[in-house]
């Protein structure tokens, strides 16, 4: 990914350690390494984290400007996840695409993977775009 085009990560982020290492127009490619912290009970990634990265790499996705000086914000406003699989690997892969949508109402769809390609969860989104952060 262009440096250039890389933001610092935001608290919620940092804490539970995914990284945004892909981000062009209309696509996001967001990574988590299986770490402790994001387990459940069973000692797999909890539902919440899929959701979590999945809702990132399609918010991300549609938010692309191609200036980190003017950021376009989102709001989600609905987001449905499928869970399909366990993670056998030691990385969690989120892609996220733009598929439609006008000036303001947008939609998109995610997958999530593990470095070995087990399908993980899929998920679509709607988004209100809420405006940059330059006006």
């Amino acid at each position: 990914m262009d440096p250039k085009l890389k933001e610092d990560p935001y608290p919620f982020q940092a804490h539970v350690g995914f990284e945004i290492t892909e981000w062009s127009e209309g696509y996001c490619r967001v990574e988590q390494p299986m770490v402790d912290h994001i387990g459940n009970r069973y000692g797999i990634p909890h539902g919440g984290v899929h959701a979590t990265l999945l809702d990132t790499a399609m918010g991300y996705a549609i938010c692309f400007t191609g200036d980190p000086d003017d950021k376009q914000l989102a709001m989600t406003l609905s987001l449905n996840v499928q869970y399909l699989g366990v993670a056998k690997g030691q990385r969690l892969i989120a892609e996220g695409r733009r598929t439609g949508g006008g000036r303001s109402t947008v939609f998109a769809e995610g997958e999530i993977k593990d470095e070995n390609g087990t399908l993980i969860a899929t998920a679509t989104a709607v988004f209100r775009l809420r405006g940059t952060s330059k006006g």
